[in-house]
């Protein structure tokens, strides 16, 4: 057993001969010492080295001075006593050491109680569930403590926490308050009270409704009204939480079907005092509970509350039949029962008649001495408790109540060798496990959900051979397993948990020790004094808290954010972050990127997103469809009307008003546009006869609302407050006399078009039309999606020059969660980034080394320090990237991509975070070192800081930051180059045959059998209109030392020709597909000289897309096919290369005098698809496709753009599908938007046209057939010398094809 009983009360303060008259203020003047009143036996503790009945009164010098403990340890506890008929609303208090001397308390608990049992914390703010208040630095400073809300108490205790290690614990105290005077009732479960009204209906517009109440149960009505037409009001207990059910005028909403409007609170039913108000003015109702407060409208659709005859209060009565209640009734006291002004109790305490008394009501509160004990370890805390061995038969119970699914309940030896007895908590439910009875274990399981906070009553009880296990006994939860067995009842019980030696005893933790409460232990039917344990007068334990059940609901405030749900086991708790859109330990931190541009940077091409704009935030996620171009990153987001839409019959009377929905709240619009560098909005508006805004000086006929909910009669193209058109800003509208086109009122059709582009009336949420209900009068109108580029804040950077530059911010307030997120680059060995300072608290991150980024954070506990240490230099002047985050479970940082480094928070410290200082960055004022380099992107807690805009009026500080490509090169792939913008970086896809932001994105083309494309290479010619970038400048070498040439390639025909080059004289190179499906690349470098290399390791006439990449430098000559080596070859020294004139894809139209090979594949031209087209720096097929009538490309026949990906699967013969580089919204006849239903005759028309002439070609196709396969006969028979016999199958045949086809070669290779 502990040497020193925690918190024994040895003192008793006996107040009552000495309350002075001055303390019984009214609560208006609450504030007045408590302490000088009483004698010095009101003070006690656990031990006391200066003498029996020391005084701890505050400021006192006479005697010792003050209670100093004995023994200093964490058992010691100061108790401060009130007995009193009146008890004492305190609202403060102060401590001090023992006077002139080493020994004080640097923190310390408090408890309080109005029986001398049951103590409960008492909370030092508000916010701060673990019950600390700040002590002493010193023996006779004193420490104020301002209560935010007052308590009331008979009885306070102080534990100290933590003191002076070079001396012991003293303490001197003052409690400030004044005494405090209620009207009780007790509700023994079966009574009520009922407050009639004068007239048989009260209706009221208003309600105050206040009580204070301590419940003894889980469950009970607190009051109850209804009305006949459905209106009701309820206030009920239900498993330790207060619902409040609220419904005006609304007969289908009844109590029992209908969920509560609001529920607050938890471990209500802990016998301690509780404060309830119901504020309800109209539909809107304030619902409070202890600090908790929720807000809600109530259902319903009248505002006042109709209540017939009467309110009830404890219960709800049957009518005619006494005694009965419709639910559960209220077991415990009431106070300051307040119903709209009048006190319900003072009327029943003195008998008005207003009030009928149903059942026993007293007006004093009983309060049974029920004693909790509190298990607080799960390795080491158990209760010892003595039995009567070699009994026949066995009788246990208790209740208890946890937030843990697992632990050990009870164990005890049996007598008589019957074996031991363990009842064990697994996975919230019971088990009941007796491993050695007769040769077999007995074993019950029973109950589920059994850690959810609420009392639970088990009995064990062995009669003869039936044992039996009883779980909530009450009519809520009968159950009941019995089995059939012999055992003996043993010597000792052990409750809780197993102590850690084993030598006296055989009992073992099963899983682990209990964590939560027990009270109400009785064994063989005795009850046991908890009180004498704690004394040390019967039984041992270990790690107890004997008198207080300290459980907390730590999901009471829900800490998990955006949504997530909440859990918690007896230490912590736990969040669900499913179906949130973030993630972490308390759902803070987003899924998704917070724009367009930061999913560019991670690499995402154009598509639908999920953008995020304040990460961690409050605004929650927003669909948006980035077009991600190679200049602009286009955040676009649609509405519900995107279509062409008509209106008729509106008039100023009867308006047409339509309302835009977004998929997004007006919040996340706007920090969406804020953080944009440029917004616009198109609008469309068709008019016949439909006058838009009736310029010059009229009043307008058509407007719209932005996000302010401002009204606005400019149009598209025009300026905020000019009511006008473009056409009008252009002076191009139809009549002069009128500033847009639709003013004319014509009647005919035309149009206003324009983009809005005044961010901060974007986006268009409403439009207003009122003339549309004239003769012949007609209109239509079409609003674009909301369209942005460019992110204000990711490329937010300042440059730090000066060692003693710093920028400057207000606090950084982050009480609960907190995340800095930021990139920076420099090349300095160390380096301070950002510094917040508070009153008890601080938060910095800095580059400790050249490879150290470290984040010390102070919640007031002391220093949390993490460190990572990246494997290379941090300071090489690259960008990085920093996220360090502190939340109450866990503080982490990571840096690049390397290991998040991650320490849990110790629950001991504070949770709010208060930081009082500037937010520095760069450097503090007190520091002369700052940081040398770059910072951007600095984000807190989803916020941006505008570090630009400071730099702009602090020296030592450059807005902006140059050498982004330093960095991000990389990301520019397939010859790409990286070019510097001031905000950000771009790639030049120019000498690149891909294209896309990264050129990544293949340019691919489908070739039919005459399909063609020639690029002739000239001197310096440009095939861009940008003749600013040299990097378009294409030419040719006149002697080229070295050739790259890659494509893909992707077809079904052989022989086909693919590449052809040529130069004046005869040579060339050529690439084809021999009959039997082999690569062919043939070499013509003089009359004399050939070369032809074949590869044939697979048909590559197959359907799949496959990757030639031939080299030439000097004279060695490298081919990969599909990344794999296939040739490495020399040439000799007297080959001469020649400068090549044009490039040919597909079929050679020019009479160049092919070789008879070459012209045999070229017979049948290309058929298939051609991608990322490459000739050292030339990107022929791209030049053609984005540049077909600039020259020096030709194309002829049919080239359509494709992708050779998307054709696998497809006929490559017949390709349909034609690229557009149109817009996706599409265009209609501006002039005429009506003329579909025209269209749709003409549609029909054209269709019957379209089968005639499909029919008239199908009879030509079939002639044509017909005439081919009889010429082809006669051909046949005019080459038999070719013929082959019978025998010989195909495979045969086309290596005799393919051998007669390289004989003319001078020189050939196999491969």
């Amino acid at each position: 057993m502990d040497s020193i009983p925690w918190l024994t009360s040895v003192l008793t303060l006996l107040f009552s001969g000495w309350w002075h008259l001055g303390l019984t203020a009214t609560n208006y003047n609450c504030d007045d010492p408590i302490a000088p009143m009483l004698p010095p036996m009101a003070f006690t503790s656990s031990s006391n080295f200066s003498g029996p009945h020391s005084s701890a009164q505050l400021n006192r010098r006479m005697g010792t001075g003050g209670i100093l403990l004995s023994l200093s340890n964490s058992s010691q506890g100061l108790q401060f006593s009130i007995i009193s008929l009146v008890q004492i609303r305190w609202t403060a208090l102060a401590s001090e050491g023992d006077s002139g001397s080493n020994d004080w308390t640097d923190s310390f608990n408090q408890m309080c109680t109005d029986t001398d049992r049951n103590w409960k914390h008492r909370e030092s703010r508000t916010d701060d569930p673990i019950w600390t208040f700040a002590g002493n630095m010193n023996a006779d400073s004193v420490v104020h403590h301002k209560l935010l809300h007052p308590a009331r108490a008979q009885f306070i205790r102080f534990v100290p926490l933590q003191w002076n290690q070079r001396g012991k614990i003293g303490m001197r105290v003052e409690v400030y308050g004044c005494s405090y005077k209620s009207d009780i009732a007790d509700f023994d479960g079966r009574s009520s009270l009922l407050y009639r009204f004068n007239q048989k209906l009260m209706s009221t517009l208003k309600d105050v409704i206040s009580l204070k109440f301590k419940s003894m149960q889980a469950d009970g009505v607190l009051f109850h009204g209804e009305g006949q037409r459905g209106d009701h009001i309820t206030l009920e207990l239900q498993k330790g939480r207060l619902s409040l059910y609220l419904n005006l005028d609304d007969s289908k909403a009844r109590i029992n079907s209908s969920p509560p409007s609001a529920t607050l609170g938890s471990l209500l039913d802990d016998q301690h005092w509780h404060s309830v108000l119901v504020e309800r003015a109209g539909k809107q109702v304030n619902f409070t509970v202890d600090k908790l407060t929720q807000h809600f409208r109530s259902q319903g659709e009248a505002d006042a509350l109709d209540i017939d005859y009467e309110l009830s209060f404890g219960g709800i009565p049957v009518p005619g039949k006494p005694g009965t209640f419709l639910k559960k009734n209220f077991h415990g006291c009431i106070e300051n029962l307040y119903y709209n002004g009048v006190n319900i109790i003072d009327l029943a305490k003195r008998r008005k008649h207003q009030i009928y008394t149903v059942g026993n009501v007293t007006f004093s509160c009983s309060e049974p001495q029920i004693v909790p004990i509190t298990f607080l370890n799960s390795r080491s805390s158990y209760l010892l408790m003595p039995g009567t061995p070699h009994i026949d038969g066995l009788s246990v119970s208790f209740q208890f109540r946890t937030w843990s699914q697992e632990g050990l309940l009870l164990f005890t030896e049996l007598s008589e060798g019957s074996g031991t007895l363990l009842l064990v908590l697994e996975g919230g439910a019971l088990r009941l496990v007796i491993p050695k009875l007769a040769g077999h274990a007995a074993e019950i399981l029973t109950g589920s959900n059994l850690s959810d906070g609420l009392w639970h009553s088990v009995s064990i009880r062995a009669r003869r051979n039936r044992i039996t296990l009883t779980l909530d006994n009450d009519a809520a939860s009968p159950t009941q397993d019995t089995i059939t067995v012999l055992i003996y009842s043993g010597n000792s019980y052990y409750f809780g948990g197993c102590p850690n030696n084993h030598s006296d005893s055989r009992c073992l933790n099963p899983t682990k020790a209990f964590q939560g409460c027990m009270r109400l232990i009785f064994i063989d039917n005795q009850p046991k004094d908890l009180i004498s344990v704690q004394q040390g007068s019967l039984g041992n334990f270990s790690d107890l808290h004997i008198d207080l059940c300290s459980i907390k609901d730590r999901c009471l405030t829900n800490y998990c954010e955006h949504g997530g749900s909440c859990s918690q086991s007896w230490n912590t708790f736990y969040c669900n972050c499913s179906d949130t859109g973030y993630t972490g330990a308390t759902c803070h931190n987003s899924l998704y990127k917070k724009s367009c541009e930061m999913y560019r940077h991670q690499g995402s091409t154009a598509g639908f997103f999920l953008i995020d704009v304040d990460g961690s935030g409050p605004l929650g996620p927003l669909q948006v469809y980035c077009n991600i171009t190679a200049d602009k990153i286009w955040t676009s987001v649609q509405h519900n009307k995107m279509e062409l839409t008509h209106v008729r019959g509106a008039d100023p009377e009867n308006p047409y008003i339509t309302v835009l929905d977004y998929g997004g709240s007006t919040e996340q619009l706007a920090a969406m546009i804020d953080g944009s560098e440029h917004c616009e909005q198109e609008v469309a508006y068709y008019c016949r006869r439909s006058r838009l805004l009736n310029t010059p000086d009229g009043t307008p006929f058509t407007w719209w609302i932005g996000r302010s909910n401002e009204k606005h009669s400019y149009w598209g193209g025009s300026l905020p407050g000019v009511q006008q058109c473009e056409c009008g800003l252009d002076e191009s509208c139809l009549d002069i006399q009128y500033f847009c086109n639709c003013d004319a009122d014509k009647d005919e059709w035309t149009n206003d078009t324009g983009f809005l582009s005044f961010k901060d009336h974007l986006p268009v949420t409403q439009l207003v039309i009122t003339d549309t209900n004239r003769s012949n009068s007609e209109a239509a109108w079409r609003i674009g999606p909301l369209r942005c580029y460019g992110d204000r804040h990711f490329w937010n950077a300042v440059s730090f020059y000066t060692e003693a530059s710093y920028l400057h911010f207000p606090t950084f307030h982050a009480e609960f969660s907190a995340d800095i997120s930021l990139f920076f680059k420099t090349t300095a060995s160390s380096g301070l980034f950002l510094e917040n300072l508070g009153v008890k608290g601080f938060l910095r991150l800095e580059l400790s080394s050249p490879s150290e980024i470290t984040f010390v954070i102070d919640a007031g506990k002391g220093p949390l320090e993490l460190i990572v240490q990246s494997p290379s230099l941090l300071n090489d002047n690259q960008w990085h990237y920093i996220r360090a985050e502190r939340n109450l479970k866990e503080a982490s940082l990571q840096v690049d991509s390397l290991p998040r480094r991650v320490r849990e928070n110790s629950e001991e410290g504070h949770f709010r975070w208060q930081l009082s200082s500037q937010l520095f960055v760069g450097g503090t004022a007190s520091r002369q070192k700052g940081f040398l380099g770059c910072i951007r992107s600095l984000h807190l807690n989803g916020q941006k800081l505008d570090l630009e805009e400071r730099a702009k009026v602090t020296s030592g500080v450059r807005p902006g930051c140059p050498g982004h490509c330093s960095s991000y090169s990389s990301t520019c792939h397939n010859g790409g180059k990286c070019v510097e913008k001031h905000s950000g970086y771009f790639c030049d896809c120019t000498n690149s045959p891909y294209e896309g932001p990264f050129c990544k994105k293949e340019v691919s083309a489908v070739f039919k059998a005459g399909t063609s494309v020639t690029y002739m290479f000239q001197e310096l010619y440009r095939v861009t209109k940008n003749t600013n970038l040299s990097s378009s400048a294409i030419y040719m070498d006149a002697v080229p030392s070295k050739e790259d040439i890659a494509f893909s390639f992707m077809t079904a025909q052989a022989p086909s020709l693919l590449l052809y080059i040529n130069s004046s004289s005869q040579d060339f190179l050529a690439v084809l597909l021999c009959k039997n499906g082999s690569l062919q690349v043939r070499y013509q470098l003089s009359k004399e000289e050939s070369h032809v290399f074949t590869i044939d390791v697979d048909n590559f006439a197959n359907r799949r897309i496959h990757r030639l990449k031939i080299t030439r430098e000097g004279r060695k000559l490298t081919i990969q096919v599909d990344q794999q080596l296939q040739l490495n070859y020399n040439f000799s020294p007297d080959v001469e290369f020649r400068a090549f004139r044009s490039l040919t894809l597909g079929r050679v139209t020019e009479n160049l005098g092919l070789d008879s090979e070459v012209a045999k594949a070229n017979t049948f031209g290309f058929v298939g698809c051609l991608s990322s087209v490459q000739y050292n720096h030339i990107a022929p097929l791209k030049a053609a496709l984005r540049h077909a009538t600039v020259q020096p490309v030709v194309v002829q026949g049919t080239l359509t753009e494709s992708s050779c990906g998307s054709m696998i699967y497809s006929d490559v013969n017949t390709v349909t599908t034609v690229h557009s580089s149109s817009d996706s919204s599409g265009k209609t006849d501006e002039q005429e938007p009506l003329t579909n239903a025209v269209r749709s005759d003409s549609a029909v028309i054209g269709g019957v046209i379209a089968v005639v002439t499909c029919i008239i070609f199908s009879i030509i196709g079939i002639m044509a057939r017909f005439l081919y396969q009889h010429k082809q006969s006669h051909h046949t028979n005019q080459i038999k010398e070719k013929s082959y016999p019978d025998h010989l199958d195909s495979s045969f045949r086309n290596d005799i094809d393919l051998q007669h086809s390289v004989s003319e070669c001078k020189r050939e290779y196999f491969i």
